[in-house]
């Protein structure tokens, strides 16, 4: 992993405690999940897991929350019930909570704008990902919010760390600004 990440990544982890760098799983663009998980950097990262599309996704998530523990990786699910099953975080997609918050782990929530970012809040969300900030493979033509804008969402953010997913590349580390408590993405961690 780019050495120029893993320092901002625990620079950051000072001024804010929780794990700064998270890979997304994708089907499509990361079909070896587990093999991306076991090269992320212990105590400094997380997993938000996405099953869809997986074969066996049932077995994925077990094997990644093993993986997980035994490498110090926060983890979150983006389904509640499985989330709870694993005794893990959860992930509210559009800042909607869907589900208990977990008794254990962290509980984030995507926000694309304002109202997801307020409902992520209200949700008890600790962190959120606000997105997409530069222009990214998941969601091409959509409408980003560059630096400028995830710096004016980020400090309306209150309690919840802002993070900024989408587009994310160790150049553009020094553009978010001290606001930043993290950063999540998927291109970013496919690289050794």
């Amino acid at each position: 992993m780019d050495p120029a990440l893993i320092a901002w990544a625990r620079a950051v982890k000072r001024r804010h405690c929780l794990p700064p760098l998270w890979f997304f799983t994708d089907h499509t663009r990361a079909p070896a999940p587990l093999a991306v998980m076991a090269r992320l950097p212990r105590r400094l990262s997380g997993v938000v897991l996405r099953l869809e599309g997986y074969p066996a996704p049932l077995a994925l998530a077990m094997a990644a929350a093993r993986l997980c523990r035994a490498r110090g990786l926060a983890l979150v699910a983006a389904d509640a019930r499985l989330a709870a099953r694993l005794g893990v975080g959860v992930h509210w997609r559009g800042g909607r909570r869907a589900g208990a918050r977990p008794r254990r782990g962290l509980a984030s929530a995507s926000a694309h704008g304002v109202a997801q970012l307020v409902a992520a809040r209200r949700a008890g969300a600790d962190l959120a990902f606000l997105s997409p900030v530069f222009s990214t493979h998941s969601h091409p033509g959509a409408r980003t919010l560059g630096a400028r804008g995830f710096a004016a969402l980020a400090r309306r953010a209150g309690p919840v760390k802002p993070f900024a997913l989408g587009g994310i590349s160790p150049r553009r580390l020094a553009v978010l600004g001290p606001r930043c408590a993290g950063l999540g993405g998927i291109d970013l961690f496919l690289k050794p």
